[in-house]
C-alpha cells in the first residue's frame, strides 16, 4: 500500500473505539468488532505510514504452529488454523476472497541434550492432549523421514504436521483492512502524540493527532507493536515491551532437498525452512546478549550471515554447503520482556485502555484468535470465544510471568 494512500484527517470529532496502529492487530480487532452482533460503534484506525514498510507486519516470516506448552496457546493457534483454512467463510463467503492454502511441512524442534529432549516430550504430552498431532521423534525415526539433516549430536525432536506450516498472512491482512473499510472502519496514517484522562484519572477521554486535532474516544486500543511501550507511556503506563531485531534471509540451493524442509528450529537458535523455490533462514544475533533496538534501526549487519547462519545451515543440513544468498532484512520483534507472551485486555486502572502487546514474534499466526478475543471484550464486556484472561496486564503489574517453555 502507498504511503499516503489513507487519508490524514479523521471524519469526526468523536468515536467509540480508537486503534493506535493500523498493522496487523489494529487490523484484525477493526474487522473482527464489525462482526460482532449488536456493536454498531464508530472505528478509527491511525496508522502512522501506511506503506507499512517498516512493521512488523511487512517482515513477518508468517507460519504458525501448535507447538506450544501452555493450552491456552496452543487453543489460539487452533483457531488461528481454523481460520486460515476457512478464511473465505469467515469473510462471509465473499467471492472476491481467495482461498488461504496452509502448507502443512510442521515445525520441527530438534533437541542436543537429554533435558531438552524430556522437555520436547513433556510438551508433545501437553499437546497431544488438546488435540494437536504433536509426534516425539527419535534420532533414528527423524533419520528415516528427513535423511538429509547432519543428526550427530542430536538426541530427538518434536514434529507436527497438522495444521502447522506456512500460509499467506499477507493477503489476511490485506483483506482485513480493505472489509474493515468496505464496513465502515476508518483509517487515517497520522500518528497519536499524546492523551488526555478524566479528572480521575480512570478513563482516556481524548487522543491527540501530530496534526493537531483532538478525538474523543470511548475505548483506545494499543495496536503499536514495537511502539506499544510508547503509546501507554502517554497515559503514565509502564509496559515492558520493546523492539528487538530480528534476521530474515532468503537464500537458493545447488543442491535443493527432494522433499519439504520443516520449519526446523536448530538447537543454536536459528531456525530454517521451505519458501516456495527457495529457503528461508533466521533469527537473532545472539540471544544471551541482545537489547533494544531503536525503533527506526533497521539496518542488517551483513556479516551475520557469513559468522552466524550459513555455517549452523551447511552443518546442519551438509546438502546447503552450496547456498546462494537471493535476499535479506532486518525487521523488529515486538518482545515482551517479562514472559515473551502477548499483553492483552484492559488495563486494570484506565478502564477504556486496551491491550493487543507484546507478542514476540507469535503475533501472525494469534491475530485471528487474538482480535476475535479483543474485539468480544469491547463489544460485549467478557471474552465469549477462548478465555484469554490469562494474557491480561495485571500479571505485569504482579510481576507474574505466563511461563511459556516453547518460544522462538
Amino acid at each position: 500500500m502507498a504511503k499516503g494512500l489513507y487519508p490524514k484527517q479523521a471524519k469526526h470529532a468523536a468515536y467509540d473505539v480508537v486503534i493506535v496502529g493500523g498493522a496487523m492487530y489494529g487490523a484484525s480487532v477493526s474487522w473482527w468488532l464489525t462482526e460482532c452482533a449488536g456493536f454498531d460503534g464508530r472505528i478509527l484506525v491511525v496508522e502512522r505510514d501506511s506503506s507499512y514498510e517498516f512493521t512488523s507486519t511487512a517482515h513477518t516470516n508468517s507460519c504458525i504452529r501448535q507447538q506450544f506448552s501452555r493450552p491456552i496457546n496452543i487453543h489460539v493457534s487452533q483457531f488461528g488454523a481454523e481460520f486460515i483454512k476457512n478464511f473465505r467463510s469467515f469473510m462471509g463467503g465473499d467471492e472476491r476472497v481467495p482461498d488461504i492454502i496452509l502448507q502443512n511441512y510442521g515445525y520441527m524442534y530438534l533437541a542436543d541434550t537429554e533435558e531438552f529432549a524430556a522437555t520436547l516430550r513433556e510438551t508433545q504430552a501437553i499437546q497431544q492432549a488438546e488435540g494437536a498431532g504433536t509426534k516425539f521423534m527419535s534420532r533414528a525415526e527423524i533419520a528415516a523421514d528427513y535423511p538429509f539433516y547432519m543428526l550427530d549430536d542430536i538426541v530427538g525432536a518434536n514434529h507436527n504436521l497438522v495444521d502447522e506450516g506456512y500460509f499467506d498472512g499477507g493477503t489476511i491482512f490485506d483483506w482485513w483492512k480493505r472489509s474493515g473499510r468496505e464496513r465502515g472502519v476508518e483509517y487515517i496514517e497520522n500518528e497519536v502524540v499524546s492523551m488526555a484522562k478524566n479528572a480521575a484519572g480512570t478513563a482516556v477521554d481524548s487522543v491527540t493527532l501530530k496534526t493537531g486535532e483532538i478525538i474523543s474516544c470511548g475505548t483506545v486500543v494499543n495496536a503499536s507493536g514495537p511502539r506499544a511501550a510508547r503509546t501507554a507511556a502517554m497515559v503514565g503506563i509502564s509496559l515492558p515491551v520493546e523492539p528487538r531485531k530480528r534476521y530474515t534471509y532468503i537464500f537458493d540451493a545447488e543442491n535443493p532437498l527432494d522433499q519439504d524442509l520443516p520449519l526446523t528450529i536448530d538447537p543454536s537458535g536459528v531456525h530454517m525452512r521451505t519458501d516456495g523455490a527457495y529457503y528461508l533462514a533466521g533469527g537473532a544475533a545472539d540471544e544471551n546478549s541482545e537489547e533494544a533496538a531503536a525503533y527506526d534501526d533497521f539496518e542488517q549487519d551483513h556479516s551475520l550471515w557469513e559468522s552466524k547462519f550459513w555455517p549452523t545451515i551447511a552443518t546442519r543440513i551438509p546438502q546447503f554447503e552450496a547456498i546462494k544468498l537471493v535476499n535479506s532484512w532486518a525487521g523488529h520483534y515486538a518482545y515482551n520482556l517479562l514472559d515473551q507472551n502477548a499483553i492483552i485486555g484492559r488495563h486494570t486502572k484506565i478502564e477504556n485502555f486496551v491491550f493487543v502487546n507484546g507478542f514476540s514474534g507469535h503475533g501472525f499466526q494469534q491475530s485471528p484468535a487474538m482480535g476475535r478475543g479483543v474485539s468480544e471484550l469491547i463489544a460485549y464486556g467478557e471474552y465469549r470465544s477462548l478465555d484469554l484472561s490469562p494474557f491480561e496486564y495485571k500479571r505485569i503489574e504482579d510481576n507474574a510471568a505466563f511461563t511459556e517453555k516453547a518460544v522462538i
